[in-house]
């Protein structure tokens, strides 16, 4: 499995940005399909963003779509997640993951960042 620790989650006033980092080691990152999950409490962990291991394609959950972008860095090995007008529904555990192309699921994660937004 592949190493994945996060950073950059915090606490901002509705409106405001933030962007996550996931920095990733023990594996090939130009092989692997990078993901941002969130998880807010009593819901079920949604995938948010993912990125294809080139960076051409990525998805985005439509309630965040002109929002958030996904972007990686793979010289650096990083993945990013800038999130923009946030709002309180963006509150929530935000969580790296990553998969092989070709693997149905991700099977790497990271720790999880806190994402707080206030009204």
């Amino acid at each position: 499995q592949v190493r994945l620790v996060e950073s950059g989650g915090g606490a901002v006033q509705a409106g405001g940005s933030l962007r996550l980092s996931c920095v990733a080691s023990g594996g090939t990152f130009t092989l692997l399909t990078m993901g941002w999950f969130r998880q807010a409490p009593g819901k079920e962990r949604e995938l948010v963003a993912a990125i294809d291991p080139m960076g051409r394609n990525s998805y985005y959950k439509d309630s965040v779509k002109g929002r958030f972008t996904i972007s990686r860095n793979n010289p650096q090995n990083t993945v990013y997640l800038q999130l923009y007008s946030l709002e309180p529904e963006d509150t929530a555990a935000y969580y790296c993951a990553a998969k092989f192309r070709g693997e149905v699921q991700y099977d790497s994660w990271g720790q999880g960042t806190q994402v707080t937004v206030s009204s």
